[in-house]
């Protein structure tokens, strides 16, 4: 099998890469993993480190919405998993372009090329931010869509151009729509390692507004085994769910963080909240696990404190990614 993982140098595509070719993962046997990043500050070589020099392993920095490249790339392509997107909330509110252009002309390109080239199937990864907030219950994968971030709804909009290309073309298209991933090798823009960083720099964790905002956490080596299944045995048309199990508010996230870094709640500080910050996320992820046998494996009691540890022991890997000091 040839595999392509775009975004295959970030947080979720890397280790879907390095799963890969670990043979951690046998449902996804491949001859070939091309990896298509363009390298932005969310992407980063050494997150492939430990899988560089496998000669399985092709990389291709290019831009998906570069429609030429993107074609030569998919050549012979059995399965694409679409990891690449810009991703921070916080980022989208401040300037929406980069989003729209990468999240929904990207993908759109990418489509476009597997329906003209023939490729086999396509698994696009989105997020369960596309269902909007709820207030009681989990969110089915037949809800309607009700993004309220400029990322959220460049998220929506891919899906829907996903699952359109299969409705009018009858391109095997699978959507996922996961909770929040946590784990090694993630930016420090995002919650878990911001806040761990923030503490290891001897900084103070910002946190929005009362801290009450409930997210469900997913481990991502979880996410990337629900990733394998979905593309193997997963049906074409149909989104699946990916939960985590772990529903905790940023409160008791934060205090979980400080226990494993003993530390107390003087390293906190409370900052005006997020513009449209969406209360709670919850999906109900029933379908994956009653059709493709999918529950997560990773604990949280486990899984968080394994993931401060990395962020301690790395820091190297970490610190050069964090471009401006902030306020203690």
């Amino acid at each position: 099998m040839r595999i392509l993982v775009t975004g295959g140098a970030g947080f979720i595509g890397s280790h879907l890469v390095r799963r890969i070719l670990d043979r951690t993962d046998p449902l996804l046997p491949a001859q070939e993993v091309l990896v298509l990043d363009r390298l932005t500050y969310a992407g980063n070589k050494t997150n492939l480190a430990p899988v560089w020099e496998d000669p399985r392993l092709t990389f291709v920095r290019s831009d998906i919405c570069d429609a030429p490249r993107v074609r030569r790339a998919l050549e012979g392509v059995d399965l694409i998993v679409h990891c690449a997107a810009e991703s921070h909330v916080d980022r989208s509110i401040q300037s929406s372009d980069a989003f729209v252009r990468t999240n929904v002309l990207g993908t759109h390109t990418l489509l476009q090329a597997a329906l003209e080239l023939g490729v086999g199937r396509f698994l696009h990864v989105s997020t369960d931010e596309v269902y909007g907030s709820v207030e009681h219950g989990s969110w089915t994968e037949r809800e309607p869509l009700r993004p309220n971030s400029p990322y959220a709804a460049s998220k929506a909009s891919s899906d829907l151009l996903a699952l359109a290309f299969h409705r009018t073309h009858g391109l095997d298209v699978r959507v996922t729509r996961c909770s929040n991933n946590y784990g090694p090798y993630q930016h420090p823009e995002k919650a878990i390692p911001r806040f761990v960083s923030n503490v290891l720099k001897g900084r103070r964790i910002p946190l929005y507004g009362n801290g009450e905002n409930r997210r469900d956490w997913l481990h991502v080596e979880d996410h990337c085994r629900a990733l394998a299944l979905v593309a193997t045995q997963g049906t074409a048309g149909r989104v699946y769910n990916i939960g985590g199990g772990t529903e905790l508010t940023n409160n008791a996230l934060v205090k979980h963080i400080l226990t494993a870094l003993e530390s107390d709640w003087s390293m906190v500080r409370n900052v005006p909240d997020r513009k449209g910050h969406d209360a709670r996320y919850s999906v109900d992820f029933t379908r994956i696990h009653t059709e493709l046998g999918y529950e997560p494996r990773t604990p949280f009691a486990t899984g968080l404190p394994a993931t401060v540890a990395w962020y301690r022991e790395n820091e190297p890997w970490w610190r050069p990614l964090i471009a401006e000091p902030e306020p203690a």
